[in-house]
């Protein structure tokens, strides 16, 4: 009988073992990954991200002027495709652990290349890659969850945003991408199929070259003499270079071909341009 207790009593214990190593519970800090593309490539965010739980931030539970990982758990991590330009130094492509020094009116920002170290432990001062400070700005809404965002996003920059409590820091990321399009353009053009609509888009849109944005969508437009689309952007184009009376007979040939294709956006948008036209004459 003895031997039959001691047998049950040890399964006992067994069984809760066993659900026991089965229980999980939700993680206090939750990790987020955030995949933003930009310029020729992509920045990739890792990082977690605790609450407030009725808690003061900064100053108590993240201290003023101390070494932060900016986040919970191990250091954030920033991985970029491309080369970048941040605190006014060019960052080369791969990943980087962000640390912070949180002040009451600004932060110092650093990109440090201890990816794998666990939050600020392993931490080394030679290892930083860039090391800038930005104003804090105090903000009306409260935000509970601890945020690291991508906004005002363009083509050459974006702004990384940390936001928690009632505090807002924004950290510019600028990139080159002017020259990689230019080389790309300049290949094509020795090509027989020479992208003159691409090369039209690129001059007007990113290098403000008026007159090589004219000259490209003029040969576009040559290559598709229905291509409505075309011979409004060229019309613009001619605008801006203050060639009004071009632009006008530019824009009604768009508007035939338009209502030709049954696109009432282009009819709605060349009526539009016309409109402007006619003000400036």
């Amino acid at each position: 009988m003895k031997k039959y207790l001691t047998a049950f009593f040890c399964a006992g214990i067994l069984f809760i073992s066993v659900v026991s190593a089965q229980v999980s519970l939700p993680s206090p800090s939750t990790t987020q990954t955030v995949k933003q593309e930009f310029g020729m490539g992509s920045i990739e965010l890792v990082y977690s991200r605790p609450n407030i739980k009725n808690r003061t931030v900064f100053g108590d539970l993240v201290p003023y002027g101390k070494l932060w990982r900016t986040g919970a758990n191990s250091a954030t991590r920033l991985t970029f495709t491309t080369p970048v330009e941040i605190g006014g130094k060019k960052i080369d492509t791969g990943s980087y652990a962000l640390y912070t020094i949180p002040s009451e009116e600004s932060w110092e920002i650093i990109l440090n290349k201890g990816i794998s170290n666990s939050g600020t432990s392993g931490y080394k001062e030679s290892e930083d890659v860039v090391h800038f400070t930005v104003p804090a700005v105090k903000t009306i809404a409260r935000t509970e969850t601890f945020t690291i965002q991508f906004a005002n996003i363009k083509p050459e920059n974006c702004d990384l945003q940390l936001v928690w409590e009632k505090r807002l820091i924004t950290i510019p990321i600028i990139t080159n991408i002017k020259d990689k399009i230019r080389a790309q353009i300049d290949a094509a053009m020795l090509t027989d199929k020479k992208p003159y609509w691409q090369a039209a888009q690129f001059y007007f849109e990113y290098d403000k070259n008026l007159t090589r944005a004219l000259e490209n969508v003029t040969k576009a437009t040559e290559e598709n003499p229905k291509a409505y689309y075309m011979f409004l952007y060229k019309a613009k184009i001619e605008k801006e270079m203050g060639k009004n009376a071009a632009a006008m007979e530019t824009s009604k040939t768009s508007l035939a071909l338009a209502k030709e294709a049954k696109n009432d956006d282009y009819v709605r948008m060349n009526e539009k341009l016309q409109k402007e036209l006619k003000k400036t004459n």
